[in-house]
């Protein structure tokens, strides 16, 4: 009997100790982000670099298909505000709908969310990011990351003209305190001249009566997809919302622990269009691509990402980005969840 006891206890011990082991190594497999540096994101840069050739760049805007396929850059700006940059870093793109999320912010931060959002859902989707969705049947856009909600978000900043453009394109060079940042022109008259599906939602919400003004309104959408940006202005935009709308300098002049919760928790629900279940699952952050071939990221409490390759995948995301953002999240252990 007492035998017994003693193999019963000795048996304990051992499974105590190796599950407590398998604890301490499952703990070390993510590296302390604070050792991050240039040169790892060079070495997950070029792991990934060949992903393009997998990837299509974006020709349905005449002017985004005259990107060059094999650019590529990477940028982080860590929890204390440096800045690490790898690649084509001064490879200038144009922000298309990563732009929503600044969008998103002024139009809340103007009107108050309950505004907003009576006009539209909170919704993911299976749909692609133009798609007309359910605003036929309800008249209402399913979320602001679709092309639907985002020409409302952006319609219903206050001021005539163009100034509803101008207080987004402010934002962004605060936001990056990049007073340089400007829209690039030929852009901006390629998707107005090729915006017939936008311009259709444009209407029937205009029929609905969520949308009184005129094609100013939508112009001024055109115009905010079009600001030229590059991958270190999309890490200091994801590290905005990652930290409470402070930016990368300490500036607190926006500082708003709602409006940042709000922009990433629909970063996180629709940012990558219907691909953002499966991304969720994947990497598990607050997103937000373009097809420009950006994707912004924010690590909560952390860290701001940005990465740009125009080849996009299927549902209109950077391929090599999505792939050098996985990398990141898995070796330093990122996912929210």
């Amino acid at each position: 009997m007492k035998n017994n006891s003693f193999l019963l206890s000795a048996k304990g011990i051992c499974t105590a100790a190796f599950l407590s082991l398998n604890t301490i190594l499952y703990a070390q497999k993510a590296a302390d982000i604070s050792t991050l540096s240039e040169k790892t994101l060079s070495t997950i840069l070029e792991k990934n670099r060949t992903y393009y050739t997998q990837g299509k760049v974006a020709d349905y805007i005449p002017e985004l298909g005259k990107m060059d396929a094999k650019a590529i850059a990477f940028s982080v700006v860590d929890k204390n505000g440096k800045v690490f940059n790898a690649g084509d870093v001064n490879k200038k793109f144009t922000m298309q709908s990563i732009s929503k999320i600044i969008s998103l912010m002024v139009a809340v931060n103007e009107k108050g969310e309950a505004h907003i959002f009576d006009k539209m859902g909170y919704f993911g989707s299976d749909k692609p990011f133009n798609h007309f969705s359910n605003l036929e049947t309800t008249g209402k856009p399913l979320n602001p990351m679709m092309n639907a909600g985002a020409i409302l978000t952006t319609s219903l900043i206050s001021g005539d003209g163009e100034k509803p453009f101008l207080k987004i394109l402010d934002m962004v060079r605060y936001i990056t305190k990049n007073p340089s940042l400007d829209y690039n022109k030929s852009v901006y008259e390629s998707e107005k001249s090729t915006g017939h599906r936008n311009r259709g939602m444009f209407y029937i919400m205009k029929n609905s009566g969520l949308i009184s003004g005129n094609e100013d309104q939508l112009d001024n959408y055109f115009k905010q997809c079009s600001i030229e940006l590059t991958a270190e202005d999309l890490a200091k935009i994801g590290y905005f919302f990652a930290n409470q709308c402070v930016r990368f300098d300490g500036d607190a002049t926006y500082k708003n622990a709602d409006t940042a919760k709000l922009v990433e928790s629909q970063m996180l629900t629709a940012g990558m269009y219907e691909f953002s279940g499966e991304y969720s699952r994947t990497v598990g952050l607050p997103s937000k691509s373009g097809v420009g071939g950006g994707i912004t990221v924010s690590v909560p409490g952390k860290i701001g990402i940005g990465v740009f390759s125009p080849a996009l995948d299927q549902h209109g995301n950077s391929l090599a980005g999505y792939h050098m953002i996985l990398d990141l999240a898995k070796q330093y252990g990122l996912t929210i969840f």
